[in-house]
């Protein structure tokens, strides 16, 4: 563990170095290919990088901010778009936007959330982590349920504090990641508005809107919707492979991409159903809500959380949980040592 956090601290001297250099040849080259090309080496290091590390906790996150959020944010600012082309944007908030899963709002922030909504929350994980020790006495699917709201607040905690600490640094006004996902009435309201606010706002402008584009001169603006949200969830769910592969180094097997773009065709179902029947039927939210959040549990124990089981991540995350435990408890133990030696006598 103590190896891993000094490869952290070299790791972000290449970020820092990368970050820096994006932001000057924003400056010096014009957006379109050359600018691409001049980013392609950064792009590709954001791409190495999470493989430098072997802890779940580690590779999972840096895959998700490098090599999936910042390679994103890089894409769009090869061609002046997307938050890192604000021409005012200085380096220190250009490298947090780069590098963080934060996004810039045009609004005052209204974000109300208690911190002791997230100490609540940490609460809830530490017991499901606790509830782990009966997995004996638990019935599997039930353990799956627990899985998933593990993922959801351990999620919510790490990007609220992603969040508070970019807004105290640097004083930027952020939007919100999650919106009360449990709420959901439809798939439409838990993809688009609720579930991991970030992920949507980078999809839609690197996937969405250019299949959007693309499609509306083949099929009309009408349905060109439809293959715009199928191609979005086809890209998120190779990502989330991808993601997958940096945390089990194992073969993907694609049941995670069979995940996603099952959601996108249900998703494109059901604005194709909307689009048809919107003026005649509309399922209350009393019933499409409890529907919702059914086919989503039932999709992610059947296709989903059995690749995190694949590749041992429960079990490797509890170890890691473990071993920095005995990291702070050594180093408490060094800091209580030196100052009986030190300062005492």
């Amino acid at each position: 563990m103590e190896g891993e956090l000094m490869s952290v601290m070299k790791m972000w001297i290449w970020v820092g170095t990368s970050v820096s250099y994006c932001y000057w040849m924003r400056k010096v080259i014009p957006p379109g290919p050359t600018r691409l090309l001049s980013l392609l080496p950064v792009i590709s290091l954001f791409f190495f990088l999470p493989l430098t590390f072997s802890t779940v906790h580690l590779s999972g996150t840096l895959g998700f901010f490098l090599a999936w959020l910042a390679n994103f944010k890089l894409l769009l600012l090869a061609f002046d778009k997307g938050p890192l082309s604000h021409p005012q944007v200085s380096l220190p908030r250009f490298a947090a936007l780069a590098c963080l899963p934060i996004n810039l709002t045009k609004h005052p922030s209204t974000n109300t959330s208690h911190p002791l909504r997230y100490a609540f929350k940490a609460l809830l994980v530490g017991l499901l982590v606790k509830a782990y020790d009966y997995t004996q006495n638990i019935h599997p699917k039930l353990i799956m349920c627990i899985y998933c709201f593990h993922i959801y607040f351990l999620l919510e905690i790490i990007l609220a504090l992603v969040a508070a600490l970019a807004r105290t640094l640097l004083g930027l006004e952020l939007e919100p990641q999650f919106n009360n996902p449990l709420r959901s009435t439809s798939l439409q309201d838990f993809w688009g508005r609720r579930w991991n606010l970030m992920v949507t706002t980078i999809l839609r402008p690197t996937v969405y809107h250019p299949t959007l584009r693309a499609a509306a001169a083949l099929l009309g603006p009408k349905w060109a919707p439809l293959p715009a949200v199928f191609a979005t969830f086809l890209v998120s769910g190779l990502m989330h492979e991808l993601i997958l592969f940096y945390i089990g180094r194992m073969e993907p097997t694609f049941w995670m991409t069979a995940f996603f773009l099952l959601h996108g065709l249900s998703l494109t179902l059901e604005i194709a159903l909307k689009r048809a029947l919107a003026a005649t039927f509309r399922l209350p939210s009393l019933v499409s809500g409890p529907l919702t959040a059914a086919f989503v549990f039932a999709t992610c124990i059947s296709l989903f959380l059995p690749e995190f089981i694949r590749c041992r991540i429960d079990v490797r995350a509890f170890q890691e949980y473990a071993a920095l435990g005995q990291l702070f408890t050594n180093l408490a133990s060094r800091f209580s040592n030196f100052f009986h030696t030190n300062i005492i006598i």
